[in-house]
Protein backbone atom coordinates (compact mmCIF):
# COMPACT_ATOMS: atom_id res chain seq x y z
CA UNK A 1 0.00 0.00 0.00
CA UNK A 2 1.30 3.45 -1.01
CA UNK A 3 2.87 4.94 1.96
CA UNK A 4 1.87 8.39 1.82
CA UNK A 5 -1.73 7.39 2.88
CA UNK A 6 -0.64 5.77 5.56
CA UNK A 7 0.88 9.59 6.56
CA UNK A 8 -1.63 11.36 5.09
CA UNK A 9 -4.15 9.34 7.82
CA UNK A 10 -1.48 9.62 10.62
CA UNK A 11 -1.22 12.88 10.17
CA UNK A 12 -4.81 14.12 10.12
CA UNK A 13 -6.29 11.65 12.77
CA UNK A 14 -2.94 10.73 15.13
CA UNK A 15 -3.48 6.99 14.31
CA UNK A 16 -0.37 5.55 14.00
CA UNK A 17 0.25 2.92 10.80
CA UNK A 18 0.64 -0.35 13.15
CA UNK A 19 -2.72 0.54 14.36
CA UNK A 20 -4.45 0.88 11.00
CA UNK A 21 -2.89 -2.38 9.72
CA UNK A 22 -3.96 -4.12 13.19
CA UNK A 23 -7.59 -3.28 12.56
CA UNK A 24 -7.63 -4.26 8.42
CA UNK A 25 -6.35 -7.74 9.46
CA UNK A 26 -8.95 -7.90 11.74
CA UNK A 27 -11.46 -7.55 9.75
CA UNK A 28 -10.06 -9.31 6.82
CA UNK A 29 -12.41 -12.42 5.75
CA UNK A 30 -15.49 -10.44 7.51
CA UNK A 31 -18.67 -9.98 5.86
CA UNK A 32 -19.01 -6.06 6.05
CA UNK A 33 -22.75 -6.64 4.78
CA UNK A 34 -23.38 -7.63 8.40
CA UNK A 35 -24.28 -4.75 10.54
CA UNK A 36 -22.84 -6.69 13.29
CA UNK A 37 -19.49 -6.23 12.46
CA UNK A 38 -20.04 -2.90 10.61
CA UNK A 39 -21.18 -1.82 13.89
CA UNK A 40 -17.93 -3.60 15.50
CA UNK A 41 -15.45 -1.68 12.51
CA UNK A 42 -17.16 1.72 13.36
CA UNK A 43 -16.69 1.33 17.07
CA UNK A 44 -13.26 0.40 16.54
CA UNK A 45 -12.38 2.92 14.48
CA UNK A 46 -13.60 5.55 16.93
CA UNK A 47 -12.24 4.33 19.33
CA UNK A 48 -8.82 4.56 17.59
CA UNK A 49 -9.47 8.37 16.65
CA UNK A 50 -10.63 9.22 19.87
CA UNK A 51 -13.59 10.27 18.96
CA UNK A 52 -17.29 8.96 20.29
CA UNK A 53 -20.00 8.29 17.25
CA UNK A 54 -23.33 8.18 18.18
CA UNK A 55 -26.61 6.07 17.18
CA UNK A 56 -27.41 7.84 14.64
CA UNK A 57 -24.07 8.62 13.26
CA UNK A 58 -23.54 5.21 13.30
CA UNK A 59 -27.15 4.63 11.16
CA UNK A 60 -25.88 6.94 8.39
CA UNK A 61 -22.33 5.04 8.35
CA UNK A 62 -23.97 1.68 7.61
CA UNK A 63 -26.62 3.12 5.56
CA UNK A 64 -23.80 4.34 2.98
CA UNK A 65 -22.04 1.47 3.50
CA UNK A 66 -24.89 -0.85 2.20
CA UNK A 67 -25.43 1.66 -0.44
CA UNK A 68 -22.26 0.94 -1.63
CA UNK A 69 -21.63 4.86 -1.14
CA UNK A 70 -18.26 4.83 1.10
CA UNK A 71 -15.83 3.74 -2.04
CA UNK A 72 -17.13 7.43 -4.01
CA UNK A 73 -15.90 9.69 -0.94
CA UNK A 74 -13.11 7.77 0.17
CA UNK A 75 -11.74 8.55 -3.26
CA UNK A 76 -12.80 12.24 -2.50
CA UNK A 77 -10.90 12.43 0.38
CA UNK A 78 -7.78 11.02 -1.11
Amino acid sequence: MDEKIFDKVEEKTNVKREDIISLAKSIQGKDMNNERNLRKLIQDVAKLAGKKVSKEKEEKIIKAVKKDQVKDNLNKML
